[in-house]
Formats: structure tokens, sequence, C-alpha cells
């Protein structure tokens, strides 16, 4: 999936310069620029500096990736996921983002964003702290939070799988 694309529109609809994006998100101008014209793949944590340097989420940016689809399907065997482990699960601008995660996640990093989201444990255990608050999430369990509530996630075991959904607001 090409990122690229809404990387560069989100940077022009706020009217920064590559120079500006890279500087906030800790890259250098012509890795941000490679990005943009679609060169190389950021890593999730190079693809959420940016998104924070572009006051938006990894989720909104990879789903403004393509086009929204009235119907569509997403077959595992053509969508891997991305160095970080981050699988989309919905494609194109859509209102609902959904991100299917594996191996490690940034616990150092508290997430804070407009709209509602879903943590879904799909197999293994995760930690969830929300506002300060943990909660241990087992294969099968769901967590809903007001996202613009602080919140952070791990996975507590190996080969743990979290979907994450949010609605765009």
């Amino acid at each position: 999936m090409n990122v690229g694309p809404g990387i560069r529109r989100r940077r022009r609809a706020l009217e920064l310069t590559l120079a500006e994006v890279a500087r906030r998100a800790g890259v250098s101008v012509p890795f941000l620029s490679q990005v943009e014209n679609g060169r190389s793949r950021p890593s999730m944590a190079s693809l959420q500096r940016i998104a924070d340097a572009l006051d938006s989420t990894a989720v909104e940016l990879l789903a403004a990736a393509e086009a929204p689809r009235p119907v569509d399907v997403v077959r595992a065997a053509d969508t891997p996921a991305t160095e970080g482990g981050a699988r989309p699960l919905v494609r194109g601008h859509q209102r609902l983002h959904a991100l299917e995660f594996t191996g490690d996640h940034d616990w150092d990093r508290a997430y804070r964003h407009a709209g509602d989201e879903i943590l879904y444990v799909a197999d293994g255990s995760a930690e969830v702290e929300v506002d300060g608050a943990r909660h241990l999430l087992e294969s099968g369990d769901t967590l809903y939070i007001t996202a613009q509530r602080p919140h952070r996630w791990r996975p507590l075991e190996p080969g743990t799988r979290v979907l994450v959904m949010g609605e765009a607001p």
C-alpha cells in the first residue's frame, strides 16, 4: 500500500513544506520525499511520527492511501503487514478504519485523537492503558474508548493479534 499520496495531500492541505514536516517528524527530507513518491515504505513508527507532524494518525494516513470503495474484500494473502506488524483491514478513505497488529507495539507512546476506538484481542493477550488505568485483555476481549483519552497498548505474549477499529470524525 502506497501511503505517499495521502501524506502529500495532507501536507499540502496544511500548507507545510517537506522540510517542516520532516523536522517535526524527526525524519530526513529525502526519506519523506521518497515516501511521498512511493519509492520508500515507512515503518509503523516512522509513519506515526509523520502522522503526528501532520496532526493526523497513522490509521488515517493509511486509509487515505486509496479511494473509498462501497464494497471491498481485503484478503490476508494480498495485504501483507507493514514492517511494524500492522495490516490494514479496510482500504480507502472510509469513516471506519481498522488495522490488525501483530508483534511488538510502541508502549512508550500514548495516543490521543478524535473519534472512538475499539480494541479486540483476536489471539493472545494485551495490556491497555486508558487515562492511567490499566486493563488486561485476553483472547476474545474487547475494549471501547473515546479516543480523545490518552491510551496505549502492548501485547503480553508472542503471537498476540490485536484488531484496532476506529471511526473517523
